[in-house]
Formats: structure tokens, sequence, C-alpha cells
């Protein structure tokens, strides 16, 4: 009992399988239909022989009674022929009728059913079965040594019954040999093709499992198949498939480990190095007055937004001797670490060099036309002090020339007292001395070029006058220089334009710029450091 019931589950799922196989059922379909197609193909020339065999029968069947007839009585003339012809009718349920013809083709009488057909429609006539299931039979004068031609009509609707069991035999036959063929091929489809596909289609989706996971390749089904046909093809290639991909991504995996190696590597030496760039940072921030000198009558302010970590541009204000203040802003070329280096170092000189009053001993001041002003026509003070921007130019040349830094540089030294102002303008853009209404009454441009291109560099000293509510605006080109999302530069014009209006304070003029420059900018990167300074002389109470 138990063993019936396992072989019954055992087909059953040789069933299910089958069924559940699209390609099973396609295969066995067509097989099928191709099965039918070629036996009908067969069975229709097959009906019409068996159709005119039985036809062929009755043929000779009559004529067997037509020549007994014919042999009984040899010298029986055509009316006397019509006598026993009309005997055969009664005797012979097949036979329904007939007529005689003479030699000449007349008729000389008929019998029983006359023939549909007369003697000329039945030359050269094959037997047949006409509609109302009746056919005539011809028999010639030559065919039955008489001078007589004997045609017979007979009943032939038996001959479609026998067709229709015919083809019905045949037809069961067919359907049997088709079945037969259907389910031996379809029996035969599983070991041969569907088994293995549905093996190799469990392989590819392990494979695709086992890639998307990196884990080791696993034991395929169909790594035991053995097959010398075009399965046998797509499996092997398959495995070769699966063996290339297992190489590459082993290949990736050593790669990626490299990869994360070196990218630790570099992210620990970045962590270091933006520790280091924060002290950088820091350690300029320093540099710059954490709290701007402000003295009476006086109102001073400054802003810088450095590009990078660390910027190039810089800003000063030193207490000089006298009641004087020492203005500077200054932008070395490029930006980054090593602007932000030589930002340092142009700094302390000028911190250092402006501080000196003793200054004839210095080999670089030797000549004594250095400056294009003559020495008794400006304050002392400020002529030592401006001083610096000479001595600065020479230190830089001399000893770092090779790396090819320099700096714009404004310096100028204030009296408070007085509010007159002393300055030299290394290449730096023009500072705007700004009135209490808005108008530019002044542009500071340019006495001499960049400071640390070359050697004993004359710069030429100017002075100019704060009236009460005027107001002196350095700016370096980073902020005429800013570009928007487009790549438009904010320009100095668009600068001119915010000036050209009353301010309270010099701080409220710093805040209107930065607004304007930082919305022209929006979402774009900083191209450039930016850095502003302002300087208001008060208006009298």
């Amino acid at each position: 009992m138990e063993a019936k019931k396992t072989v019954f589950n055992h087909f059953r799922k040789l069933l299910s399988t089958r069924f559940k196989s699209r390609l099973s059922r396609r295969i066995v379909f067509w097989v099928f239909i191709a099965i039918v197609v070629i036996e009908g193909i067969i069975l229709v020339p097959s009906v019409q022989k068996r159709e005119q065999e039985l036809l062929s029968q009755l043929k000779e069947v009559s004529s067997g009674k037509v020549a007994w007839i014919l042999i009984t009585y040899p010298h029986i003339s055509g009316e006397d022929l019509i006598t026993p012809l009309r005997e055969l009718p009664q005797n012979h349920s097949l036979i329904q009728g007939g007529a005689v013809y003479d030699s000449s083709g007349q008729l000389i009488g008929t019998f029983g059913e006359p023939p549909q057909m007369s003697l000329s429609q039945l030359n050269d006539y094959l037997p047949r079965r006409d509609s109302s299931f009746y056919d005539d039979i011809v028999w010639s004068a030559t065919q039955m040594k008489t001078n007589y031609t004997i045609v017979i009509r007979h009943d032939a609707s038996n001959v479609t019954g026998e067709l229709i069991a015919y083809i019905i035999r045949i037809g069961g036959l067919v359907v049997i040999i088709s079945l037969f063929l259907t389910i031996t091929v379809w029996i035969a489809l599983e070991p041969m093709v569907i088994a293995p596909i549905f093996r190799l289609r469990r392989d590819l989706l392990v494979a695709g499992q086992a890639i998307y996971n990196d884990q080791n390749p696993p034991k395929f089904y169909s790594a035991s198949i053995q097959r010398q046909d075009e399965l046998g093809d797509v499996i092997a290639a398959f495995k070769q498939m699966f063996a290339q991909i297992t190489e590459a991504i082993q290949a990736r995996q050593q790669a990626e480990a490299a990869l994360k190696e070196s990218l630790e590597r570099e992210a620990a030496y970045s962590q270091a190095l933006d520790h280091e760039l924060e002290k950088g940072r820091l350690m300029q921030k320093n540099f710059l007055p954490t709290q701007i000198l402000q003295k009476q009558g006086w109102e001073i302010a400054a802003f810088m937004s450095p590009a990078r970590r660390v910027a190039g541009d810089f800003y000063d204000v030193l207490e000089l001797p006298h009641n004087n203040l020492g203005l500077v802003i200054a932008d070395v070329c490029d930006k980054g670490v090593s602007a932000a280096l030589f930002m340092g170092l142009f700094r302390s000189l000028i911190r250092i060099f402006s501080g000196q009053t003793y200054l004839e001993e210095v080999e670089c001041l030797k000549h004594k036309n250095s400056f294009s002003l003559e020495k008794d026509a400006i304050n002392s003070i400020h002529f030592n002090a401006l001083k610096a921007v000479k001595l600065t130019n020479s230190y830089i040349v001399q000893n770092h020339s090779d790396v090819g830094m320099f700096a714009t540089l404004f310096f100028g030294v204030l009296n408070l007292e007085t509010g007159t102002l002393t300055y030299i303008n290394g290449g730096h853009e023009p500072l705007l001395m700004i009135d209490a209404y808005g108008n530019i009454k002044e542009s500071l441009k340019a006495t001499g070029i960049a400071v640390g291109i070359f050697p004993d560099q004359d710069f030429q000293i100017q002075q100019t006058f704060f009236n009460p509510g005027d107001i002196l605006l350095g700016y370096t080109d980073g902020i005429t220089e800013a570009r928007a999302s487009n790549r438009d530069f904010f320009t100095r014009e668009r600068l001119l334009k915010i000036t050209a209006q009353p301010f309270t304070s010099a701080q409220a003029i710093l805040e209107a710029i930065k607004l304007k420059v930082l919305a022209h900018i929006g979402e774009s990167e900083q191209s450039d450091d930016m850095t502003l300074l302002a300087v208001k002389r008060e208006l009298k109470q």
C-alpha cells in the first residue's frame, strides 16, 4: 500500500512538473498539431482512394450481372435485351435501372429508373457519386463484345456511410498515434530538456544571490551534467561566465581592500591636515587685530572672508607714536596655504619696519631718492613709518624671489588730530575717500607696483585729508571679482552704486557691501578672499 502511494505521489509530482513547464506545454502542443496536420494530409487522398474502391466494387457487381445476361443471350436483339434487364432492379437492390443504346448511339429502351446522363455525357466517364447518391455506369460495345451500349444506374448511397466509417476509423487511429507520440515526446522532454533547464535556472538564481552577497561560489547542480548538444554548450558557457565573474569579484574585492586601506590612510592624513589647517586658521586669525583700535572721533571697521581655510588677504591697524595710526590692507598673490604663509610674513615685516626710527644704516636705504616726495614736506613720523614698504619689498626680493610671491599693499599713516593721511599704494585696488553725502571726493590710486617683485623699487608717497564725516573705504579684488552662478563678476560699478549714499558709520557701509556681494554670489563657491576696511572721521558735535 505504501509503495502504491509512493508511486502515485511520484506520478502526480511528475505531471505537476510537466504542467508547470511552459516550454514543455508549448513543445507538446506544437508536436501534437504537427502530427495531426501530417496525418490529415495523408488522410485526404486515402479517403478519395477508398471512395474510388467502393465505386469500383459497385461497377464490378453491375458488370457481373450484365455480363451474365449477355453471355446467356448472345444473339438477343436490343428490344429483347430490355426484358432480362428489367429483372435486375427487382433482384438486385443496388441496381435502380438503366438504358440500352445501339451502335449508332440511338436509345433503344430503358428499364427501371432511367440514367440521369445521356450517352454523350458518359464519354470518358469515371465512376462518381452525385448529389442524389446514384451513379450511372456505362458498358460500351467494345467492352462487352456486343453491338449495344448499356448504361446502368445503381444506388451508391451506402458508399457515404462506408466512407464515414472509414474516416472515423482512420481518424481514431490518427488521434491515437498523435496522442501516443505526443505523450512520448512529453515524457522524454523531462529528463532531456526540462529538468536541465530547471537546474540551470536554479543555478542562475543561486549564482546571482552569491554575487549580490559577495559569497563563495556555491555548488551548481548543472555542473554534473555532461551533454554534447546545444544545452550542454549553454551550461558550459554559464560555468565559464560564473568563473569569470568570480575572478572579477575577487579582483574587485582585492582592489576594494587596497582602496579602503588607501582611503583610511588618506582619511588619517586628511584629518591631520585639517587639524593643521585649523591651527593655521586660528593662528592667522590671531595675526589680524582681535579688537580694532578705536580712537575718539574716529570709527574703524573691517571684514574678511577667506575663500579657503586660510587666506592671502589681510588688514591691520597699528598704533604709531604721536597719536598716529597705521592702516594696512593687502592681497598676497594666489590663495590658500602658501598665500597665508606669506601674508603672515608681509604683516610681520610691515609691523617691524614701520616702528623703526633709525633706518639710515640699512643697506637697502642708502639711495637718497628712494621716495619721490621730499622728506621735509612730509611729517617725519609718517615718512619713517612708510619706509616699511621699501624695506619689506627689499627683504622679500632678496630672500624669497625664487618662489615668485608678491602682494598688492596699501599702507597709510593717519594723524588722528589733523586728519592727514600719508600713504603708499603698492599696486592695490584704489581706495575710495567718500564724503558725508556719499560722493567720492578722491580715489587713492596706485603709487607703485606690487611689493616683492623688483629690488630697489621706488614707491611714491601721497597725502590726502579727512574732513569730518568722510569715510575711507579699502577693498581687495575678491569683492569686485566675486562671481555669481552665471560667472558674472560683481564689478567696481556695483560697488560704487552702493557707496553713492550717505552712511552713518563705517560698520554700516561694510554691512551694505557685504550683503550685496553675498547675495550676488548666492550658492556659488567663493572664488577669492574678500576683505574690506573702512575708516570714518566722525562729525563734530
